[in-house]
C-alpha cells in the first residue's frame, strides 16, 4: 500500500477530543486517533498536527465574561497545548515518536517552534504537534494549521471533522444537503462554504495548498485519505 502524500498536516478541532462528553478529553477518542495516525506513519508518511482548544476554552463573548478578546485568545492557545500534550501521550503509548512545539515559550513541557527543527523531526519520522496556534491573538487554529503546513512544505492539509466532507448546507440540519467530492477554492468562496475561516482559506488558496475535509471519527478513514481513496471532499 503506497501513500499518495509524503508529508501531511492534520488539523483537528478541540471539540473532537471530547467524544460524547460536554467538556474535556475522552481517552477512547485519543486512543483511536493515535492508532489512526500510527497506521500512516508506519507507511512512512510524515505527520504534523495542529489541534484546537474548544473542548477546554471557547472564545466567549467579551460582554458576557468581561475577558477581553486578546486575553481570551491567549487562554485558548494554552488549551491547545493541553490537547497537544494529551495526544502526545496517546501517540507515545501507541509507539509513535513525537515532538511538541509551542508558539508560546514554555520550555519545561514543549520545544519552541523552530521551522527547521520541525522539518528535521519530520524527516526523522517523528510526529510534530504544533501547539499555541500562531502565538498571536485574533488568529484561529485553522490559520495556524494553514501557516504551519505552508512553512513545512506539506503536500496537503487534512481537516478531520465529524462530517464526511463539505456539503451545500449543514447536513445535520438539512437532509437535502449535497456532498461535494471535489470543489475549487473559488467555488467555495462563491457558494459561501465555511471550510475554514477566510484568513486560513486564503493562505491555502494563494499557496496552492489542497485541503481534504473528511470524517476523522471513522477508524481507518485517515489511512484511506492518505492512500488516495475517495474519502471526504478535496478542495484545490
Amino acid at each position: 500500500m503506497l501513500p499518495k502524500y509524503k508529508r501531511v498536516l492534520l488539523k483537528l478541532s478541540g471539540e473532537s477530543l471530547m467524544g460524547d462528553k460536554n467538556f474535556g478529553l475522552d481517552s477512547a477518542v485519543i486512543s483511536q486517533y493515535a492508532q489512526d495516525i500510527k497506521q500512516i506513519t508506519d507507511l512512512g508518511v510524515q505527520v504534523a498536527l495542529v489541534i484546537g482548544g474548544g473542548n477546554i476554552y471557547r472564545g466567549m463573548n467579551e460582554a458576557e465574561t468581561g475577558i477581553e478578546r486578546a486575553q481570551g485568545d491567549y487562554m485558548g492557545m494554552l488549551a491547545t497545548v493541553i490537547n497537544g500534550m494529551a495526544l502526545q501521550s496517546g501517540l507515545e503509548k501507541a509507539g509513535v515518536y513525537t515532538r511538541l512545539q509551542s508558539a508560546i515559550e514554555m520550555e519545561q513541557i514543549a520545544e519552541p517552534y523552530i521551522r527547521r527543527r520541525a522539518i528535521r523531526h519530520l524527516e526523522k519520522g517523528r510526529v510534530v504537534i504544533f501547539g499555541a496556534g500562531t502565538g498571536n491573538p485574533y488568529f484561529t487554529t485553522d490559520t495556524a494549521g494553514s501557516l504551519r503546513a505552508i512553512e513545512i512544505n506539506a503536500d496537503v492539509i487534512l481537516k478531520g471533522t465529524r462530517v464526511d466532507g463539505i456539503y451545500s448546507a449543514d447536513p445535520e440540519k438539512d437532509p437535502t444537503a449535497k456532498r461535494f467530492q471535489k470543489i475549487s477554492f473559488s467555488d467555495c468562496i462563491a457558494k459561501n462554504l465555511r471550510v475554514m475561516d477566510m484568513t486560513a482559506f486564503t493562505l491555502c488558496m494563494e499557496n496552492n495548498l489542497p485541503i481534504i475535509v473528511f470524517d476523522m471519527n471513522k477508524p481507518g478513514n485517515l489511512l484511506s485519505v492518505v492512500t488516495g481513496e475517495r474519502v471526504g471532499t478535496l478542495v484545490n
